[in-house]
C-alpha cells in the first residue's frame, strides 16, 4: 500500500508539471572508444521511422496501439499529424533501441510534458531533455539546436536510456536515476515509473 500510495504521488506530481521541465540534467562522464563509436553508429543510423511487420496480426496490434496512444496523447499534442508522427517515430526508436514505447511515453511526460522546445535549467533540450555534450560525444559535432528535431531528440534519448541500462546491468530503477543525474533516488524513477502505467495498452502490466 505503501509503494502504491508513492506511485500515485509520483504521478500526480508528474501530471502537475506542464510548463516546467522535472529532469534534463545528466552527468557528463567519459566514455571508452568502443561505446562512444557504438552510440555514435546508433544515432546515425538513419532508417525511417515505418515500421514492417512479418504477419498482419502484429501489424494490427501496432495500429490498436497508435490509435489508442493517440486518444490518450490528444490533450497535449491537438494537432492530428503532429502528434501521429511523435508516436510513429517514439514507437520506431523505443523498438529500435528494445525499450517499452509506453516507458519511453512515461520519461517524455516526466521530461518535458511532450514539449518539443522544452529546456531545463540545466540546458537540456526537447521531449527527452537531452544534455548538448551528447551531442558533442556522439552527434553530428556540437550543433545542439538538431536536438530539437523530433526524431533527433527521441533517438537520443532511447539510444542514451539503453546505454543507461546496459551500465547498469538492466536495473531500470537505477538506470532512470542516472538519467535524470539523481541516481539512488526515488523521486524521479518513480515519477516515471507511475507514468508508464497511463499509457499501457489494456491487459498490459
Amino acid at each position: 500500500m505503501k509503494r502504491r500510495a508513492l506511485l500515485t504521488t509520483a504521478a500526480a506530481l508528474a501530471a502537475a508539471w506542464p510548463m516546467h521541465s522535472f529532469a534534463g540534467a545528466q552527468v557528463e562522464e567519459a566514455l571508452s572508444d568502443s561505446v562512444r563509436l557504438a552510440l555514435s553508429a546508433a544515432v546515425a543510423n538513419g532508417a525511417p521511422p515505418k515500421p514492417h511487420f512479418d504477419d498482419i496480426e502484429s501489424r494490427l496490434a501496432y495500429l490498436r496501439w497508435l490509435g489508442t496512444m493517440s486518444e490518450r496523447l490528444k490533450k497535449r499534442l491537438s494537432e492530428p499529424q503532429t502528434r501521429i508522427e511523435f508516436l510513429e517515430t517514439l514507437w520506431y526508436e523505443a523498438t529500435r533501441a528494445g525499450l517499452e514505447p509506453a516507458l519511453v511515453l512515461g520519461l517524455a511526460q516526466v521530461e518535458s510534458g511532450f514539449r518539443k522546445y522544452a529546456i531545463s535549467v540545466a540546458g537540456a533540450r526537447g521531449y527527452m531533455q537531452i544534455m548538448p555534450f551528447w551531442v558533442k560525444q556522439i552527434g553530428n559535432g556540437g550543433d545542439a539546436a538538431v536536438l530539437f528535431h523530433m526524431q533527433t531528440n527521441l533517438r537520443f534519448g532511447c539510444v542514451v536510456l539503453r546505454h543507461y541500462l546496459d551500465v547498469e546491468k538492466g536495473d531500470l530503477f537505477m538506470a532512470l536515476g542516472r538519467y535524470n543525474g539523481s541516481r539512488g533516488q526515488t523521486a524521479y524513477p518513480n515519477a516515471v515509473l507511475a507514468c508508464r502505467r497511463q499509457w499501457l495498452m489494456p491487459g498490459e502490466k
